[in-house]
């Protein structure tokens, strides 16, 4: 009986000291956080950039749904080490979750349930036509099967050593923001506010720091005119981030949101497919590109490009074999062979163009809206 209490106590104390080793380790790597490194970005880790190409949300007011999506999309190639640029569909996220224009917004907490529940698909399900109003709207037959999804998302504090920390630990990072005027004329450098009013709100998305410019890095949803190439260098004191837009709906608000446990269909085996010509706030003069100069013009969609003359329709395809041109609706051409492309002739007037790649198994959408002006 001695001996099997005796060894008893042996196993306690040994339990214990195991015990206290573990929770030592864990006191030290719970430490060990806040020993960051100086810099740190998605855009080259180990000289690999995770980040996707800059998107334009314009002229549609759907910043939440495009700062969401660029953090799952960098988190969907930094969990598999794969460089393929996923292309979410804003659109689907932004409407699906409750999103309106007449609001000007979806809530960004609806959208990150609606993360959680359904998930969001891959954009040739439900292509961003760049219209400034609510519309009629549906996502592809079998959007379902080709959605990525998240386990959770919460809060981060608002400082500097909480954000670096979840950055590191979490991935990319979205956060509110009210900006003034002169952030609408950034072009380059750390930036922080000079001049002008409060001129509204948005969302963008963190992806890294840099301690000796003193700058969060950080993916905007503008085009690649706007800023370092659509990218922001933001002050740390710069004093953007807001949480009081969720009070409202969650006290705990910070206005800095974290995503986590991404999972899904990340590389769906379906067609990609883009328009190339024309593009948004272009002008076409039998052919040639130029920027829209009036692109408050009343009478014109804002971001709807304008055509004088006839025009190539040109797109890129991967994964495909079949192209179908659409023109307001009806099916107007078909290619089967590279390149795709089709010489557009239609009258003057407001037309959609809808652009649909196939392959055996799956097909995929691209959009646009353009003016023939004749």
């Amino acid at each position: 009986m001695k001996k099997i209490i005796a060894i008893l106590v042996v196993i306690i104390i040994f339990s214990t000291f195991i015990d206290s080793i573990s929770k030592s380790e864990k006191i030290n790597i719970s430490l060990d956080k806040t020993d960051l490194p100086s810099s740190f970005t998605y855009r080259n880790i180990d000289g690999v950039d995770y980040t996707t190409p800059i998107k334009n949300q314009a002229p549609a007011p759907t910043c939440e749904a495009y700062a969401l999506c660029a953090a799952l999309e960098i988190m969907m190639q930094y969990q598999t080490k794969e460089i393929y640029n996923p292309d979410l569909s804003e659109a689907h996220l932004y409407f699906y979750a409750g999103g309106t224009y007449d609001a000007g917004y979806v809530n960004l907490i609806d959208a990150a349930n609606y993360l959680i529940k359904i998930g969001v698909p891959d954009e040739g399900c439900f292509p961003d036509p760049h219209r400034p109003y609510d519309y009629s709207f549906t996502s592809l037959d079998g959007w379902e099967n080709r959605t990525v999804k998240i386990q959770s998302w919460g809060w981060v504090e608002n400082t500097e050593v909480a954000i670096k920390t979840a950055l590191i630990e979490h991935g990319p990072l979205v956060f509110c923001a009210h900006f003034w005027k002169d952030f609408l004329y950034y072009q380059g450098g750390v930036y922080s506010h000079k001049w002008g009013q409060i001129a509204g709100g948005h969302l963008m998305t963190i992806v890294g720091y840099d301690d000796n410019e003193q700058c969060w890095i950080v993916k905007n949803s503008a085009g690649t005119e706007w800023g370092e190439d659509g990218w922001l260098k933001l002050a740390y004191n710069a004093g953007m981030i807001t949480g009081d837009w969720y009070k409202r709906d969650d006290k705990n608000s910070t206005g800095i949101m974290y995503l986590d446990g991404v999972y899904g269909n990340l590389n769906p085996d379906v067609p990609n497919i883009k328009i190339q010509t024309p593009k948004i706030f272009k002008t076409y003069l039998f052919g040639i590109e130029s920027s829209t100069i009036f692109r408050d013009f009343p009478l014109f969609i804002k971001g709807a490009p304008r055509i004088i003359g006839d025009i190539k329709i040109d797109v890129t395809v991967e994964n495909a074999n079949l192209v179908e041109f659409y023109l307001d609706g009806i099916n107007s051409f078909i290619d089967d062979e590279p390149p795709y492309e089709w010489n557009l002739e239609t009258t003057s007037g407001l037309h959609t163009l809808t652009v649909k790649a196939s392959n055996e198994y799956n097909t995929s959408l691209d959009i646009i809206d353009f003016y023939k002006i004749f």
